[in-house]
């Protein structure tokens, strides 16, 4: 699949997936309903790879590292996430998110001495900028006092925790492991995860009937977890977790252009300037490094 429609795919299912995530509060807690969408995308990936004749089995230190993934990508820093909601607003947790930019680069280069491109670290200043800019309101009147400074220490450790999971996909990538299988086994690990947590915390191992859970459940399962995931984990490993991470950046718009058709969002001049730097980073971000020209020798 071309790099840009995984790109887009990522971008386009992300940005809307807030909205199912909303339908799943109120009744299951957040460890089990984080639990009830990784089992079902476990259980689909599981299902294809058995049909498909894919390879399932690895070795122990393989397994290792899948379970790691599992739990800081599929577990981990969604309850983080969950919990900073709780005191701080959604846009700017989509800034402090976007902050994976820049930890994907440091980590990139702490764990795989990856060489740290000036334009893509430019290029994910501007965006992050950008996106202050888009969410000033409410960066603005965002105090860090008692409840507002624990959910920052909390969005800031779930984003770390999201790119520690992108380190062990670059690691797969080094071991030939497909993204199909990683994440099927992956998911699998994070649901067992979750399931434990819930099972400490003395969660009720409950369902939640409404029509609405179940619809957002397989949205969530099916788009964001196994198409989103499955999309982004492959971008890390064909252009890398700097580039790929950018789609960070650019989900939120993507949630802010449904708030102004559904909810009446009004732009503002800052807002404007706020997009424009983003996409002006989107354009430093992905932009092909030249080849060098080999200079003939004369005859």
């Amino acid at each position: 699949m071309p790099t840009f429609v995984l790109y887009g795919l990522t971008v386009l299912i992300w940005g809307t997936s807030w909205f199912a995530i909303t339908m799943q509060t109120g009744v299951v807690s957040v460890e089990l309903a984080i639990a009830y969408r990784f089992i079902l995308a476990a259980a689909i990936l599981i299902a294809y790879c058995l049909a498909a004749g894919r390879r399932l089995r690895y070795g122990a230190r393989d397994h290792l590292f899948m379970a790691a993934q599992g739990f800081t990508l599929f577990c981990l820093n969604y309850m983080l996430f969950y919990r900073a909601s709780l005191d701080m607003p959604s846009g700017l947790m989509s800034v402090c998110f976007s902050t994976i930019l820049l930890m994907n680069i440091a980590n990139g280069h702490l764990f795989f001495r990856t060489r740290v491109e000036a334009k893509v670290f430019l290029g994910a200043l501007l965006g992050l900028a950008g996106l202050t800019l888009v969410f000033w309101p409410e960066v603005a009147g965002f105090g860090l006092g008692g409840k507002a400074a624990t959910g920052l220490l909390l969005s800031l450790a779930a984003t770390y925790s999201a790119s520690l999971g992108n380190m062990v996909t670059v690691r797969h990538k080094q071991r030939e492991i497909p993204v199909i299988e990683s994440n099927a086994i992956g998911m699998a690990y994070g649901a067992l995860c979750s399931l434990g947590f819930a099972a400490v915390l003395g969660r009720p191992l409950i369902y939640d009937f409404r029509p609405q859970f179940s619809l957002a459940l397989v949205f969530l399962s099916l788009f964001a977890s196994i198409i989103g995931f499955g999309s982004f984990l492959t971008l890390i490993q064909r252009i890398g977790a700097d580039r790929a991470a950018y789609a960070t950046v650019l989900f939120p718009i993507v949630a802010l252009g449904i708030s102004t058709w559904l909810e009446g969002y009004r732009w503002t001049p800052l807002a404007a300037v706020g997009v424009a730097l983003v996409l002006l980073g989107n354009v430093l971000v992905l932009m092909r490094r030249r080849p060098p020209v080999k200079e003939s020798l004369p005859a």
